[in-house]
Order: structure tokens, then sequence, then C-alpha cells
């Protein structure tokens, strides 16, 4: 049988402000993209998250970002790639540190927001993520065909390539910025139907809902299902 990972964005509230309905999404996907304090989430949301994650049998990944509280890491920045390093490392270590203390497991590193986009394209920035992934042992999961996963192949690093349910691409396979129009979707037949063609199509080997979409549960219900219709076994890739 066929398998694909679910996998998304949580631990993303921050304080008194909550986003998205991890809970809900942690009884639906089998890998967990949690935030390390730089553009969301901070030490109790990274524990609740992960906590659940352990009791449910989900894979923790650490979600690293820019330094980008203010703007949900959705702002590019040209930091210095060692500089960056250091920031992956110490955003990994966070997270490495809250999952063992629940007994979760932090099986890959997923970059955030602006910095998942710079490194498709910009082959120093990604080296500096590849490396910190090489240094803490774990592989990354990102857009295939991408500096991101040149700079892993060259760091001897994993790469697990990943699809996205909720977003538009562009022809040449990157995603449409969200400063445009169209750019984020929301139907959860639609999201349904781009798993399943996505599944099959052995290019992903996990696909991505964003738990910041207002329907977020609703499109990872329906591909949930729409996978196991056809046959195709949702699992950790990690």
């Amino acid at each position: 049988m066929a398998g694909i990972d679910l996998n998304s964005d949580l631990g993303e509230s921050f304080g008194a402000w909550t986003l998205g309905d991890d809970a809900a999404l942690l009884r639906l996907v089998t890998s967990a993209n949690v935030a390390c304090g730089f553009h969301a989430g901070d030490p109790a949301t990274m524990l609740r998250t992960c906590r659940l994650a352990a009791e449910r049998g989900v894979t923790v990944g650490a979600h690293v970002s820019y330094p980008d509280l203010a703007g949900f890491g959705r702002r590019s920045m040209d930091i210095d790639p060692a500089d960056l390093y250091a920031d992956t490392i110490y955003q990994i270590g966070a997270v490495r540190a809250v999952a063992e203390t629940v007994g979760a497991r932090l099986g890959y590193v997923k970059p955030h927001g602006a910095l998942y986009n710079r490194i498709v394209s910009d082959p120093a920035q990604a080296a500096a993520v590849a490396h910190a992934a090489r240094q803490t042992g774990l592989p990354l999961l990102g857009l295939p065909d991408s500096a991101i996963e040149a700079a892993a192949a060259e760091a001897g690093v994993r790469f697990w390539r990943e699809g996205f349910l909720d977003r538009a691409y562009r022809d040449d396979g990157t995603l449409v910025p969200r400063s445009e129009r169209g750019s984020v979707l929301t139907d959860p037949q639609a999201a349904a139907e781009r798993s399943v063609d996505l599944a099959r199509s052995g290019r992903v080997e996990s696909l991505c809902v964003h738990g910041d979409s207002p329907s977020a549960v609703a499109m990872a219900e329906a591909a949930l299902g729409a996978l196991e219709g056809a046959g195709i076994e949702v699992r950790p890739f990690a």
C-alpha cells in the first residue's frame, strides 16, 4: 500500500493569543511542525503541543523561522548565514528539550514562512539551514527541486519533499506569494482531491495543511478521508 505523511504547522499561539485548533488537528495529522518561539509559540505552548503530540503518537518537527514575531515569520530577512545557522540550532535545541521531557520524538526540521520560501532559491541561506540540520542529526522537510534540497544533498542530510493542500502553485513548482490573490486555498473538497493527486504523483512524501487557516480542520479531515478512500496509508515520513 502506498503511504504519505500529513503534517500541519502547530503550536503557533503566543501568550494570551490563541491561533488554530491544535487539539483537533493532532487527531488527524501524523506530523506536527511545532513553532520554536521565533515566529510564534512560547515555552508553555511548545510544551502543551509536544505533550499532545506524544499522547497521540504524532511525530514532532522543529518549525524554525526568522526572528520575526511581529510579522509571523512571513517577512524575508537578509540575515548573515552564520547568524541563521546559530538561530536554527537554537530553535531546534528548544523544541528538542521540550519534546524529550514529555516523551515526544523530534524527527525533522521544517523551515517556516519567509525562510521556507527564501531557501528555495538562496543557496547561502539554504546551506546554513542544512548545516544546522546535519549538526543536530535531523532530516529536512521542504519544497522539491529547490536550493535547500540541493544543500541537504551536499551536507549529507536526508531530505523529504513536501506538497501543500492549501496553497496555489506557480508553473515552476514554487508557491504563489501570499500577497497575491488566490494564493491560499480554503475549499476542503479541493484539498481532498489535491491530496490524492500529490500522493499518487510520487513526487512528495508529506502533505501540509497550515494550522492557521480557518478551514484547516475541515481540509485535514477531507484529505484524510480521501487518502484512505484511495487506499493510501497516512503515516509519518520520519
